[in-house]
């Protein structure tokens, strides 16, 4: 069994009874129910650098899902968000000829869907968190795949969020197709949005979120190469800039060398803030170790997500929709035109000549800079 981590906590935080293992007994669990369930804008977030391994039974990977919840409750956290795919090391209950095949992963994994759900539906009743449960692969009566992360809540509801916008290789070898429905999820603790992986790259989607009363958004991840995950860190990190919320990343860790869908996995979970008035200069209130098993674990004050939007330095969320106008004047040809500069930083007129001469980008001077830039006209 993996041995589990914690990550930076920001705060201090007040431990629990040392002495306390399993379960807590049923006076101190239901003080802990009560304390969860109350609305505060206080709120503890984990995030999971989950490990992929060889599996083989169904109850090794119900004691690992249970000893991380548990060790994550230990240090208080109320939202518990696990990494897309991670579901995927359950591949290995299945036979050689399975688990090595991306079809027939799919296809075998349907089995293990409503045990999947059940242990991710007792453990946030019994803990009184709500878990985000690694994306799964779920079929749909058309035949159809989506990749599909579940929400479980405190009170025993079960909901979810569909990737919306496809990797290639999701689309094109995988053949797992997109969702077609933007959600928001009511907590205890507020509203939260869930990005998975690659639609934290388009900003439409977040926002959309971010209209609907999430200040929250959880972006689980699977990317196998130091590139992929910079794209995914820094898709999230914008959204946290554009709407001025937080962004909670949890990525899949690891490697395994039986299944083409999870083989290399890499990256480091992180917590985004807006750039303002009260939050990290850099946006960045935690991050953990590179491709290392481990929780990160940060306490939240959602409050201050409402009041950076009402009185903050700048107005990202609110002023979202001034580019609009913009962008249509700019797509009629009215507001932008192209200009070419050549080697000097002079614009080139309509007049002048654009051929392999005249164009510094096809003939450009040693040490000389050019660029195509739009520029407002007159400007």
């Amino acid at each position: 069994m993996v041995k589990w981590s914690s990550g930076q906590r920001l705060r201090d935080q007040r431990l629990r009874d040392s002495k306390t293992n399993g379960l807590p007994d049923q006076h101190r669990q239901s003080e802990v129910l009560v304390k969860r369930m109350q609305k505060t804008a206080l709120v503890t977030v984990a995030a999971a650098q989950y490990p992929v391994e060889f599996l083989g039974r169904w109850e090794k990977f119900e004691h690992k899902i249970t000893t991380m919840v548990r060790e994550a409750t230990d240090q208080d956290a109320q939202i518990l968000l696990f990494p897309e795919y991670a579901c995927m090391e359950l591949a290995s209950l299945f036979s050689h000829t399975i688990y090595r095949s991306l079809s027939g992963q799919l296809a075998a994994m349907q089995s293990l869907l409503p045990d999947f759900l059940a242990l991710h539906r007792k453990l946030a009743q019994t803990f009184a968190v709500t878990i985000v449960a690694a994306s799964f692969p779920v079929a749909l009566p058309d035949g159809s795949y989506r990749n599909r992360a579940y929400v479980c809540t405190p009170d025993g509801a079960i909901d979810f969020q569909d990737k919306l916008i496809m990797t290639r290789f999701e689309n094109e070898v995988w053949h797992i197709s997109p969702g077609d429905t933007i959600k928001v999820f009511a907590t205890p603790h507020g509203t939260i949005g869930i990005t998975i992986c690659y639609d934290s790259e388009f900003p439409m989607i977040a926002r959309r979120q971010s209209e609907l009363g999430a200040t929250l958004i959880l972006a689980p991840s699977c990317t196998d190469t130091v590139a992929g995950y910079n794209r995914v860190r820094i898709g999230c990190q914008a959204r946290a800039l554009e709407n001025q919320c937080y962004v909670v990343m949890a990525p899949l860790v690891g490697a395994v060398d039986w299944s083409e869908a999870i083989d290399v996995n890499m990256g480091a979970a992180s917590v985004f803030t807006p750039v303002d008035y009260g939050f990290p200069s850099d946006g960045i209130l935690a991050h953990g170790e590179m491709n290392q098993p481990q929780w990160l674990i940060v306490e939240l004050d959602l409050a201050r997500i409402e009041e950076v939007r009402q009185s903050g330095q700048v107005m990202n969320h609110r002023d979202w929709d001034h580019q609009w106008p913009l962008y249509t004047q700019s797509t009629a040809g009215s507001w932008l035109a192209p200009t070419w500069l050549n080697s000097d930083g002079r614009a080139l007129t309509d007049k002048q000549p654009r051929n392999r001469h005249s164009f510094s980008r096809l003939q450009p001077k040693k040490g000389a800079r050019t660029a195509r830039v739009l520029t407002a006209k007159g400007a």
